[in-house]
């Protein structure tokens, strides 16, 4: 079955070589994978939320797609666009803000993190936040449904947003899909593997400790300035240099095969001075990125070439949005009583709220939460190594088909005799309220 994988990439800075190592490298390999359908996309609305200067931002969009280019992505066979292109996200986007709680916003790690450093200042929860920030979640699930990605490669800070996007894709399905699910539920994609590289000092590579090591800007001669400036130990030329904790020895790795890393690890323990040791590792990621560099400036130098390789991603991405909006629209009521045919209206009262599943995926396994009408968690279930077995699990309590059993003050509730919950009074209580409702 193939496989649609989804990365976002946020134009708000200069590529560095942490980044490539870290996400484009991986990535790019990844998207030739067989059976896998990749999208890849300059997340330019995400960039407003932090970014006000617009120069940056547009510069950004270039640099960054030029690297993504430079460093081999194909876009004959990955669809390559700019969410700015692509209208129907926005509107999408308003369509969920509708449907989510602000309850489901306020637990966002990023909001509480910015409410969480204002208390600490004594100033207002709230200040400097803005609505994009606040909501920024909902877009980035827009994101997700929109193409109707399976998998999208993110770090562990993020799986909380691919969480939330599944938690709003079963709320659209439960809302106005009348037996039709219009989303499948996606997955965050954990690569254990992916490295992250040291800066200069020896501290996770990044632009907010002013330790980066710069991919193509500058050329070779700021590359080979700024790897000459890794911080090192004082052992002189001829003394053995032990390569257990050296970000010079984690960075010479990165980009080498085992076989390369292990003769430099000799030359180190019998005594390569370190700054013939910084010489072959600029010759080693120069080996690597120099091809690009020069791939990368010529895009750079013609951007009209970058221009109509975003367009002609859009183009093929909008094969898909724009049907799945007409659908989406039709929905929630918005479209023309001229074009679609409009079903005749019941003489019914408002629609009530039911109670509703929620599937996830956390460190424990795959678990499923039931929320109330009100929208408040009742039952959180264990978790499950199978997600096809967690999903009919959820699926058969849902249906009703479950027994629980009483052992002294606990309630054990069983689905086809494996236990899917240890449940106290109160929440047996609240489980049954909430079954009531389905």
């Amino acid at each position: 079955m193939t496989k649609r994988v989804l990365t976002g990439i946020t134009p708000s800075g200069t590529p560095h070589l942490g980044n490539y190592a870290g996400a484009i490298r991986p990535a790019i390999r990844a998207s030739v994978q067989p059976d896998t359908d990749a999208f890849f996309f300059l997340a330019d609305y995400h960039a407003l939320i932090k970014c006000e200067d617009p120069q940056r931002v547009a510069r950004s969009r270039l640099e960054i797609a030029a690297t993504w280019l430079a460093a081999g992505l194909d876009p004959d066979k990955v669809t390559f666009y700019r969410q700015s292109d692509i209208p129907e996200i926005p509107e999408f986007s308003w369509m969920l803000t509708c449907i989510t709680s602000k309850g489901l916003m306020n637990r966002a790690h990023a909001y509480k993190a910015a409410v969480d450093q204002n208390q600490a200042k004594g100033v207002d929860p709230d200040d400097g936040v803005n609505m994009g920030l606040y909501s920024y979640p909902i877009l980035m699930a827009a994101d997700i449904l929109m193409f109707n990605a399976h998998l999208v490669p993110v770090g562990r800070d993020q799986i909380q947003h691919i969480e939330m996007a599944r938690d709003i894709a079963q709320r659209f399905n439960h809302m106005y899909g009348q037996g039709k699910d219009f989303f499948v539920l996606p997955y965050e994609l954990i690569d254990e593997t992916v490295a992250t590289l040291p800066g200069l000092d020896g501290r996770k590579m990044s632009k907010s400790y002013d330790n980066t090591i710069p991919l193509f800007e500058g050329g070779e001669k700021l590359l080979q300035s700024t790897i000459n400036r890794i911080v090192t130990d004082s052992r002189q030329p001829g003394e053995p240099k032990d390569t257990e904790g050296s970000h010079l020895f984690e960075l010479y790795e990165v980009f080498s095969t085992p076989e390369q890393a292990e003769a430099f690890k000799a030359e180190l323990h019998d005594g390569l001075g370190w700054g013939e040791a910084k010489k072959k590792l600029f010759e080693r990621i120069n080996a690597e990125i120099a091809p690009m560099r020069e791939k990368y400036n010529d895009l750079m130098a013609n951007p009209d070439r970058i221009e109509e390789i975003l367009l002609a991603g859009a183009a093929k991405a909008r094969q898909i949005s724009m049907p799945l909006m007409e659908q989406l629209r039709a929905a929630v009521g918005l479209r023309s009583p001229h074009l679609v045919p409009v079903a005749p209206v019941e003489n019914k009262t408002e629609k009530v709220k039911t109670a509703r599943f929620v599937s996830f995926r956390d460190e424990a396994g795959f678990q499923f939460r039931l929320f109330d009408a009100a929208d408040n968690e009742v039952f959180l279930s264990l978790p499950f190594a199978d997600p096809k077995q967690a999903g009919l699990l959820m699926k058969q309590l849902q249906a009703g088909q479950y027994r629980i059993d009483q052992i002294e003050d606990r309630y054990h509730v069983f689905v086809d005799e494996i236990q899917v919950a240890d449940l106290d009074q109160a929440q047996q209580d609240r489980l049954l309220a909430a079954l009531s409702q389905q």
